[in-house]
C-alpha cells in the first residue's frame, strides 16, 4: 500500500534527518530501491519525471507496477510514489493514475499563475490523500528540457505558496539537477536558513542530490530539509556496473547475454547507491 509524503517528511523534519527520493526508471530501478528500503527499514520516495512515465508507457503503468511489486515483495516500509517535476496536467493524470505525492512545477510561470494552479492542485490533491510539492525559484541544469542556472528562491515567494497548503517545499538554493561543475559555488545556507524560517517549518526539498557534499547535505538536514533527491547517481553507478560486465566480456560466457545476468550488476549498483544515501540522509531505521 501506497502512502502520501506528509507523514514522513513531518517524522523527519522533527526527527533531524531526510528521506531519499530516488527516481524510477524501469522495473529494475524501482525492484532495487524497495529491496533495500526493506533492507535498511528506511521510509522511501519513489520519483517519477514526466520523461520517465512515459517511457514506462504512462503513470497508470508506473502505479499499477509500483503497487504490485510492494505488495508480492512484502514492503512494510512507508512508500510514497512521487510524480517529479510535474506539469499541470501531468499532476492531474498522476492524480487520477493513483499515485500517492505529487509535485507541481510551477517555477516557470509568473508568480501569481504558480499561485492559482498551485491552489487548485492542492484542492484535489488533498481530497485524495495524496501529498503536495510545490517550487519556487528554478533548479539548475536540465530537467525533461526545462534549463535553470540554479536560482535562489525568494523567501517571500516561498511564503506565498508554502501558505496555499502545500505539504512540502522545493526551493532553489543554488542547487543543481545532474553533475555539479568544477566552479559550482555550493548552497546558499543563508537562503536556506530564511527560507525555513519564512515558510514557519514547512519540510523542506533539496532537488539535485548527486554530488552535493556530505557536510553540506548534513547542514542542510540540519536547517529544514528532509528530503533529498536523487536520480544522477543511481544512474552513472547503474551505468559504470553495466559497463564493467560487458567489458570483461562477460555477457559472452555461458548464459551472460540473458538481460536477467546482464542488468544484475547494475542493479547491485544502484541498491548499493541507495543504501549509501540512505546511511548520509540519516533515514535509516526510521520506518
Amino acid at each position: 500500500m501506497l502512502v502520501s509524503a506528509t507523514e514522513m517528511l513531518k517524522k523527519a523534519r522533527d526527527g533531524h534527518y531526510a528521506v531519499g527520493q530516488f527516481n524510477i526508471n524501469n522495473l529494475e530501478w524501482t525492484k532495487a530501491v524497495l529491496f533495500t528500503a526493506q533492507e535498511m527499514n528506511s521510509p522511501v520516495i519513489l520519483g517519477v519525471s514526466e520523461g520517465a512515465g512515459k517511457y514506462m508507457t504512462g503513470y497508470k503503468t508506473v502505479a499499477a507496477m509500483v503497487k504490485a511489486m510492494v505488495e508480492t515483495l512484502n514492503i512494510t516500509v512507508p512508500v510514497a510514489l512521487h510524480l517529479d517535476h510535474g506539469s499541470y496536467e501531468g499532476a492531474k493524470a498522476c492524480l487520477e493514475a493513483g499515485f500517492s505525492s505529487i509535485m507541481f512545477d510551477g517555477s516557470h510561470y509568473p508568480i501569481d499563475e504558480n499561485v492559482a494552479k498551485t491552489t487548485e492542485l492542492v484542492k484535489l490533491a488533498h481530497e485524495m490523500g495524496v501529498s503536495v510539492e510545490a517550487e519556487v525559484g528554478s533548479i539548475g541544469g536540465e530537467e525533461d528540457g526545462v534549463v535553470g542556472a540554479g536560482e535562489v528562491a525568494d523567501p517571500a515567494e516561498c511564503k506565498r505558496i508554502a501558505d496555499l497548503g502545500i505539504d512540502f517545499l522545493a526551493a532553489g538554493i543554488g542547487n543543481i539537477h545532474g553533475k555539479y561543475p568544477a566552479n559550482w559555488k555550493g548552497l546558499d545556507f543563508d537562503a536556506l536558513g530564511k527560507i525555513h524560517e519564512a515558510t514557519g517549518g514547512i519540510p523542506l526539498v533539496l532537488h539535485g542530490g548527486t554530488g552535493i557534499p556530505a557536510d553540506m547535505i548534513q547542514k542542510a538536514i540540519s536547517l529544514g530539509v528532509s528530503k533529498i533527491n536523487v536520480n544522477t547517481e543511481c544512474q552513472l553507478s547503474f551505468a559504470a556496473a553495466t559497463r564493467e560486465y560487458i567489458e570483461a566480456g562477460k555477457d559472452q560466457q555461458g548464459k551472460g547475454y540473458d538481460p536477467r545476468k546482464l542488468l544484475a550488476p547494475g542493479f547491485e549498483a544502484i541498491k548499493a547507491t541507495v543504501k549509501e544515501k540512505m546511511e548520509l540522509f540519516g533515514s535509516v531505521n526510521k520506518a
